[in-house]
């Protein structure tokens, strides 16, 4: 016998999904913030926590809680839009699943069961974070980072990420790949398939790392190619979108949405990383790379696209925006499916034209103070000069 309160429950889940989403007033000129979060942990469907049989659940609890819906890959289908988000359990533990709808700033909802991938790899503890993308060769690639036990460390919190790969024609069945092997990395995160041949071979964004949470020696996104993807080795890894001191990509950097074509360039939607005072701050910023040569850096501009804003400022780990999803809907407008604090997941709508005038119209970072402020009067004195206002006057 189904519990006669979980009705209740079920119909608050109902209008939760069915809630519609408005677009937030203010803007930048680049892109559009939308009111309300397209996914939270209350978006997951009541029968994936509660027990709902009042005999053994007589009190109606929880047996298997989630605590966060967040970094989510994106790719339409038939007129669909799909989200393929990191669910974390109240256990720490992430898996994914697949929410669907037919617009792309809200109504989704998630499948009835989670993914189960492939279990090939014996000593994977977590997965998360997948970059879904649709490939030349016909297959839905899924790359995201798989998280073992470093068995060489005491430490219990010391761990070794690798880019787990799968593949799939529906998102409903997925082959399960060998992980992705970098000769000279010993460490990968933040991966993505390039959704093109490139020279004939698969072409991966990487993220070169000496340790699971410290990148070192790898000094940005790099980019590497492999004959064969079922047995993916990279050997040569060339920086693309480098770090460099006092910016936002100090700490490190990843790449993030699958890039988005252009005809002046591919846009590339990242998140870079700097250290505070009050711990590390994660941004998305944006650069574009070479029509005909994916890893040549040709437009970046300064400072970020995203930072995180008012109440997306807080949760499990503040201070954080991140995306790994982002959908060029193929009339012009771009989604950009971005996580705030490691919680939730909102989405921010543009258009491939402002992307493209932001990247290859914004000055890119001037490295210096001096510099910096140089740059900042040079535009104050173009707009001195239209407005009709004197220096120093109102």
């Amino acid at each position: 016998m189904i519990h006669p309160e979980y009705q209740k429950i079920n119909r608050q889940y109902e209008r939760l999904i069915r809630r519609p989403n408005m677009p937030a007033p203010a803007g930048n000129g680049v892109f559009t913030r939308w009111r309300r979060p397209v996914l939270t942990a209350r978006h997951i469907p009541p029968f994936w926590m509660y027990d709902v049989r009042l005999e053994s659940n007589p009190l109606l609890m929880e047996r298997l809680g989630v605590n966060a819906v967040f970094n989510a890959g994106a790719l339409k289908l038939g007129g669909k839009y799909y989200l393929c988000a990191r669910v974390e359990g109240s256990d720490r533990k992430s898996f994914f699943a697949i929410a669907e709808s037919l617009r792309p700033t809200e109504g989704f909802r998630f499948w009835d069961k989670p993914v189960a991938l492939p279990d090939t790899e014996p000593g994977e503890t977590n997965v998360y974070d997948m970059r879904l993308t649709k490939h030349q060769d016909g297959w839905i690639y899924g790359v995201f980072c798989s998280e073992s036990k470093d068995t060489d460390n005491p430490d219990l919190s010391a761990a070794v990420a690798s880019a787990g790969i799968v593949r799939t024609k529906d998102l409903k069945k997925w082959e399960r790949l060998p992980n992705l092997v970098t000769a000279r990395s010993p460490q990968q995160r933040n991966v993505v398939l390039f959704p093109r041949f490139v020279n004939g071979q698969y072409a991966f964004f990487t993220r070169p790392m000496d340790s699971f949470l410290e990148t070192g020696s790898g000094g940005g996104i790099g980019f590497g190619t492999c004959a064969d993807v079922t047995r993916a080795v990279i050997g040569e890894e060339t920086i693309t979108s480098a770090r460099r001191y006092h910016t936002i990509t100090e700490g490190k950097n990843g790449a993030g949405a699958v890039p988005i074509r252009t005809p002046r360039g591919w846009i590339h939607i990242a998140h870079g990383v700097r250290q505070t005072a009050a711990g590390l701050r994660y941004v998305i910023y944006a650069f574009a790379t070479d029509p005909d040569e994916p890893w040549r850096v040709v437009a970046e501009p300064g400072g970020y696209l995203i930072a995180p804003a008012g109440g997306e400022r807080t949760g499990d780990v503040s201070n954080v925006v991140f995306t790994n999803g982002a959908i060029d809907d193929g009339d012009g407008n771009v989604y950009i499916y971005y996580a705030s604090s490691d919680t939730r997941l909102h989405v921010a709508s543009t258009t491939v034209d402002r992307l493209t005038d932001y990247v290859f119209s914004t000055p890119p970072d001037a490295l210096r103070s001096a510099d910096c402020v140089r740059q900042r009067i040079a535009l104050i004195e173009k707009n001195l000069a239209v407005l009709g206002k004197r220096e120093g006057g109102l």
